[in-house]
């Protein structure tokens, strides 16, 4: 066979894989699928155990028949237990967000609780004690922990480490916080759920995140902390409510649960396609 020849049946190989290839991969891409053919996953998630939550959420997702995941700090709970303990009632998901709350340093706040000064065997005691709390309090075992902050490590410089491990043996799915985009459903580590924030956005704002996410087949997580009609870290109640009407409506597609909830149809998912 001659040069030209032999490279003309190699490159026809090759482009007989490569079109296989990527058949294939559309196949898997194509594979996973939202039950009852949503189009998207959404969660609505807040944190801190902060008493708007209680006051003016909880009624609000009761009218539109809607369940969040709040991410509780234990003595926030405390002081609101029989609101929480109503939560639970409802089908709401309680999630652990450590028992402290400790962030960088750099914050005012944390200064004195500094991520920068723990270590991986203080930071298994945080969530050990805050799931130990909840459970006492609340009669329910948090399934999925959401990192405060956002933040992820313990140590400084040179001994700094990741305590995602640390989360990842203890619960279902961790959720992070501030990140650009929604989860791909067959690729996202469940132990670093990327999340979006929903404080000050408008109904239009959030709706446009789920349009784009729905165009992926993707799962939204929304994180937010109060929930009223104005200040900082503020979800919009108003918008919130625009938004719920429009999340539950059947002909919009989308599958509105906790994280828990969508963990379990991702891994059961995730197992069946293998």
């Amino acid at each position: 066979m001659s040069r030209r020849k032999d490279v003309a049946v190699v490159a026809g190989v090759v482009g007989v894989l490569f079109s296989a290839g990527t058949l294939m991969g559309q196949h898997a891409e194509r594979a996973f699928r939202w039950p009852e053919g949503k189009r998207v996953a959404v969660s609505l998630t807040f944190d801190d155990a902060r008493a708007s939550q209680v006051d003016v959420g909880l009624p609000l997702f009761d009218r539109h028949g809607a369940r969040a995941t709040f991410y509780v700090s234990p003595g926030a709970v405390e002081r609101r237990l029989d609101g929480w303990r109503k939560a639970v009632a409802k089908g709401h998901e309680i999630g652990n967000h450590t028992d402290s709350h400790p962030c960088t340093g750099n914050y005012a706040f944390s200064a004195k609780n500094a991520l920068e000064d723990y270590s991986l065997s203080r930071i298994e005691q945080e969530l050990d004690t805050a799931n130990a709390r909840i459970e006492r309090m609340l009669g329910v075992k948090p399934a999925t922990f959401a990192y405060p902050c956002g933040q992820k490590f313990v140590g400084r410089g040179a001994n700094v480490q990741s305590y995602v491990p640390v989360a990842a043996r203890r619960f279902l799915a961790c959720r992070g916080w501030l990140d650009e985009g929604p989860n791909d459903p067959a690729r996202c580590d469940l132990a670093q759920v990327l999340a979006m924030a929903s404080d000050g956005l408008t109904f239009e704002q959030m709706k446009a995140l789920v349009e784009g996410a729905a165009a992926r087949g993707a799962w939204l997580v929304l994180a937010g902390h109060e929930i009223g009609t104005s200040g900082s870290q503020t979800t919009l109640a108003p918008e919130l409510e625009r938004f719920l009407r429009y999340a539950v409506d059947p002909a919009n597609g989308v599958w509105l649960d906790t994280v828990e909830t969508i963990s379990r149809y991702v891994q059961a998912q995730r197992a069946a396609l293998r």
